[in-house]
């Protein structure tokens, strides 16, 4: 909890929510939140000179209660308000200087004294969290969009030749960006956090080197190919098809953790108790991207590449952290298996250049070794493994379903 945080001043005598005047008292004597000894009344062993305690006996947790007036207020339950003062950064070491064992047991009083009318607590009204959006009814049918329409992408441009297939993979690019969007924002992946346009395009960058990455890094070193690569029609089909089980698995993970955070008791159990759902609920998402991928791979009769389920994975992990609020750590996470890959491919063209070859001797050297996939394997596995820590310790907050992550 910073300690320059400003206090809300109290509430008068006679106004709603029974808060008296005073604790304005309390309230401006720092040391009762900040030094427990100013609180714990007359040391034992003090010296003769030691200053009196003060009259009428401080209450520091009255005075804390007082810095989050509008969260006590509107809580329902006590874990609500721990999941709150744990989001504002108050841990079981500051619940022991308010002489409480933890965040929770220092919740529970906080919610028994905050002064409420008997009707509202017999019927507590439940608020709206932005951590588990309400998603329209048809919302597993619109994750289906993308899918299907990359399957008519992909069906159009097998039965078409010429400038006719230009424009059919054009055309059927734009469509499948349009049926994402639409998934994205009506279904359990929107967020309210608007992403910056520098993420999109590490995004979209990801996504085009899924595409054509493969062909164009044997085409970029010293011995590889000339002219552009083809399409990996593969990889576009089990991604977007991966959207629909990508939309399942968060709405699995927002509803069981909902539902574990009001059976808790602390919120030690509750962390314990959701990072092996978020572990099962990832786990369950690669198995459905690995079988889309082959089944893809199978009908187009081009191999898919690993380096696509990698990107799947940082694009599920990256989205759901957003959908929590949680959005420095994709963003850096995609511009820096982007700029992995575009470096990647920079070198590889720069070694065709005079006096260069030893630019492209690293990417050449790995490209014979284990194949042009390694880069995108390399690049969106390192960096869906650190978004995968990273989400064990975000996600497993409490106040990151009670209250929206912050």
């Amino acid at each position: 909890m910073s300690r320059e945080r400003q206090i809300d001043a109290p509430r008068a005598p006679g106004s709603p929510g029974g808060w008296d005047a005073r604790s304005q008292e309390l309230l401006t004597d720092a040391a009762l939140v900040r030094e427990p000894a100013a609180w714990r009344g007359a040391a034992s062993g003090a010296g003769a000179g030691a200053a009196p305690a003060r009259r009428g006996g401080a209450d520091p947790v009255k005075a804390l209660m007082h810095r989050h007036r509008e969260l006590c207020e509107r809580a329902v339950d006590p874990l609500e308000i721990a999941a709150g003062l744990e989001a504002h950064g108050v841990t079981d070491r500051t619940a022991a200087r308010f002489r409480h064992r933890d965040v929770f047991a220092l919740a529970e009083e906080m919610y028994a004294r905050v002064p409420r009318d008997e009707e509202e607590r017999a019927v507590p009204v439940a608020h709206p969290s932005p951590s588990a959006p309400e998603v329209p009814a048809a919302w597993a049918l619109i994750a289906l969009l993308p899918g299907a329409v990359c399957g008519l992408a992909v069906t159009g441009l097998e039965l078409s030749e010429g400038r006719a297939r230009l424009a059919v993979g054009i055309g059927g690019a734009l469509a499948v960006a349009v049926a994402l969007m639409v998934a994205l924002r009506h279904g359990p992946l929107r967020s309210a956090h608007q992403a910056p346009l520098t993420t999109r395009a590490w995004a979209c960058l990801l996504v085009a080197y899924a595409l054509f990455g493969d062909g164009l890094l044997r085409a970029a070193v010293p011995a590889g190919p000339d002219g552009l690569p083809a399409p990996s029609t593969a990889a576009a089909l089990g991604l977007a098809l991966a959207v629909a089980p990508a939309a399942w698995c968060a709405r699995l993970f927002a509803v069981r953790a909902r539902a574990r955070l009001s059976l808790s008791r602390g919120l030690t159990e509750f962390t314990a108790s959701v990072r092996p759902l978020l572990l099962g609920v990832i786990a369950l998402y690669l198995c459905a991207l690995a079988a889309l991928l082959a089944g893809a791979a199978a009908l187009s009769g081009t191999p898919a590449g690993a380096g696509a389920g990698a990107l799947g994975a940082l694009l599920l992990l990256s989205r759901l952290l957003r959908t929590y609020g949680f959005t420095r750590a994709p963003a850096l996470m995609l511009g820096a298996a982007g700029a992995v890959e575009a470096g990647s491919l920079a070198c590889g063209f720069a070694g065709r250049l005079p006096g260069c070859a030893w630019l492209a001797a690293p990417v050449e050297g790995a490209v014979r070794a284990w194949g042009p996939g390694v880069v995108p394997l390399v690049a969106c596995g390192a960096a869906a493994g650190v978004l995968l820590l990273h989400s064990l310790r975000v996600l497993s907050r409490a106040s990151a379903h009670a209250g929206g992550a912050s």
